[in-house]
């Protein structure tokens, strides 16, 4: 056994759960971001300002959503380059498979693959051969085999949420809104969960108000600390800079939190507030204000496709409140009591660096 571990330490193969669901969950974030939610959006202004040409890049953009994602988890992984490559068609294959759960296909077949193609590489030598062999057959035999139930079973508890938010839109919205919110925070990936479980409408605009209030909600509560750097830093960049403070201080995480269980039912009950662009945006909140461009985009889609009229003002008071305004105004109150009950005072939220 004590062999066994020392081949795997020099293969590189760490089996952990932040290797597998930390480090590889947020590489295929990225890979999903550079591919499927840029092409979305290049494709969405394209029919906006009527230039085909920004179509056809969006439509290349999006089409590699699985390798990107594959090779993003690879890279996270450390692969040699013949593995790496080769997740190209391991990666389109469990996407393709898996459906609307592609992403969540993809993260399982692709680590799978990745760590055998990893241990097959260099050992022997035709290793040029042997190594995307391996790696390939492993990958599309394990799509065929598993990708469609775990992208079936993705898209189960997708549209449980969405139905469930349909029917109870107070209390689902609290739930969707905290839970979310906090895997936003975490080091995981809420857009890639969010984009594998196909997260969108009522659900997805709650998705969105909690992300964003999380966002927003550190930004604004940590300014004392670490003034316009961390405001643009957390507010456009991501939440996740505060977890080592969240660490060493959990209250700091009240604020934000109590925000997105304000918020999410204000935009499930009150705005009618739904997310119908790509599901990935729901996971995204402020982050380079893709959540709330995901909302117009999917504005701009129900109108094309009739289902919507047109944009009122209430749809834009709504964005701007729920994605803005009110995570800074509630996440700023429920701070200043968090300071005056000395549950947490300055420097506990200062950013290193």
């Amino acid at each position: 056994m004590s062999k066994f571990k020392e081949f795997l330490k020099r293969k590189g193969v760490v089996i952990s759960a932040k290797t597998y669901f930390i480090d590889a969950m947020g590489a295929m974030a990225q890979g999903l971001f550079c591919s499927l939610l840029i092409g979305t959006i290049i494709d969405t202004l394209g029919t906006q300002l009527h230039l085909p040409f920004l179509n056809e890049i969006g439509g290349y953009a999006k089409a590699m959503s699985g390798p990107a994602m594959a090779v993003a988890i690879g890279y996270a992984l450390k692969c040699p380059p013949l593995v790496l490559f080769s997740l190209l068609a391991v990666g389109s294959a469990a996407n393709g498979l898996g459906g609307a759960g592609g992403p969540l296909a993809v993260l399982f077949i692709a680590i799978i693959a990745a760590e055998i193609g990893k241990i097959v590489s260099k050992e022997t030598k035709i290793d040029i051969l042997v190594t995307p062999l391996v790696t390939i057959s492993i990958g599309v035999a394990l799509s065929a085999l598993i990708a469609p139930p775990i992208g079936e079973a993705a898209r189960s508890i997708g549209y449980f949420i969405m139905w469930a938010t349909e029917l109870q839109p107070f209390l689902m919205g609290v739930i969707v809104s905290v839970v979310v919110g906090i895997l936003l925070t975490l080091p995981v990936s809420s857009a890639a969960i969010c984009h594998s479980f196909g997260l969108i409408g009522l659900a997805g605009g709650a998705a969105v108000a909690g992300c964003c209030a999380q966002m927003i909600g550190f930004a604004v509560i940590s300014f004392r600390d670490n003034r316009w750097g961390g405001l643009v830093s957390q507010g456009l960049g991501t939440s996740m800079l505060q977890m080592g403070n969240i660490v060493r201080k959990p209250q700091i995480w009240i604020a934000p939190t109590l925000a997105s269980a304000i918020t999410g039912p204000l935009a499930t009950c009150l705005f009618k507030l739904e997310m119908n662009g790509a599901a990935i945006s729901s996971g995204m909140g402020t982050c380079g204000m893709v959540g709330p461009i995901g909302v117009w985009s999917g504005w701009m889609a129900d109108i094309a496709s009739g289902a919507k009229a047109g944009i009122t003002a209430l749809d834009w008071v709504g964005l701007v409140l729920i994605c803005i305004i009110l995570p800074a105004l509630l996440s700023l109150a429920i701070d200043a009591l968090c300071r005056k009950l000395r549950w947490y005072g300055d420097g506990d939220m200062k950013l290193e660096g």
